[in-house]
């Protein structure tokens, strides 16, 4: 038998978690998840994940494969301060992203870093490029996203609300093809279902055309958020003449 040429063997990515390091604006964490079966020769879509306030990188990036194992690319950011939040007594490693606004020139470094190394790392389809927030991180993403509207391919805020500090509509025109789907637990005391409709509404009065859906749950993430977010995104992939055409199944 021949003796195997080892310079014709590669090493694939393979599905899982990774975790690297976004060098600016200073040596900050970057998790990623890759889907079974990365096929490197396809531009896939990315998905951004901000995680809640008491939260970090780890455990939001968790809703990932429970999005779809296939699908997407995603990756995790970590907020800019630590912060201590308990769970059955016991102290966690936990961040938040600061005061409405506070922060935003580091995170936005902080974003557009991770996503550049991302895309040097993996194929990445540009303008397929979805910012996800949880609760704080939901905020965090309208913001980031109605600030570079055309950075971003649409907003997933999952028990969330608008920026309350200043006035995150004003750009209207290039607001109003801006996709957004709102998911938010009807039984949610944090952010009430009933403020988050008056975000809604605030949207459409803007000229925006968001998607809304309530779930049977409170401040915690549904499963069903997370399967219609799937559709969601596979149904805006799907109409984006910009893109290629998909060949990712729902």
């Amino acid at each position: 038998m021949a003796p195997l040429n080892m310079s014709l063997i590669t090493q694939q990515p393979t599905e899982g978690f990774y975790d690297s390091k976004v060098l600016s604006p200073a040596t900050l964490p970057l998790r990623t998840f890759l889907p079974v079966h990365y096929e490197p020769n396809y531009p896939y879509p990315l998905i951004v994940f901000l995680h809640a306030h008491g939260c970090n990188e780890e455990q939001v990036l968790r809703y990932a494969p429970h999005i779809s194992r296939r699908n997407y690319i995603s990756i995790s950011l970590r907020g800019m301060h630590s912060t201590i939040a308990k769970k059955n007594h016991q102290i966690k490693n936990a961040y938040t992203w600061g005061a409405d606004g506070s922060t935003d020139a580091l995170v936005e470094d902080y974003i557009f870093n991770a996503i550049e190394k991302t895309q040097d790392s993996y194929n990445i389809n540009p303008n397929r490029v979805f910012i996800a927030g949880f609760c704080e991180g939901a905020t965090l993403a309208y913001r980031m996203a109605f600030q570079y509207p055309e950075k971003f391919a649409g907003i997933l805020a999952l028990n969330g609300h608008l920026p309350r500090h200043h006035a995150p509509l004003w750009r209207i025109r290039a607001l109003k093809n801006l996709p957004v789907f709102m998911a938010h637990g009807i039984a949610n005391s944090i952010v009430t279902s009933r403020s988050a409709e008056k975000d809604r509404d605030s949207m459409i009065m803007a000229g925006m055309n968001p998607t809304w859906r309530t779930y049977a749950t409170n401040h915690r993430i549904h499963a069903e958020m997370l399967k219609d977010a799937n559709n969601w995104i596979m149904e805006k992939i799907q109409n984006d003449k910009r893109s290629v055409s998909s060949s990712f199944s729902v």
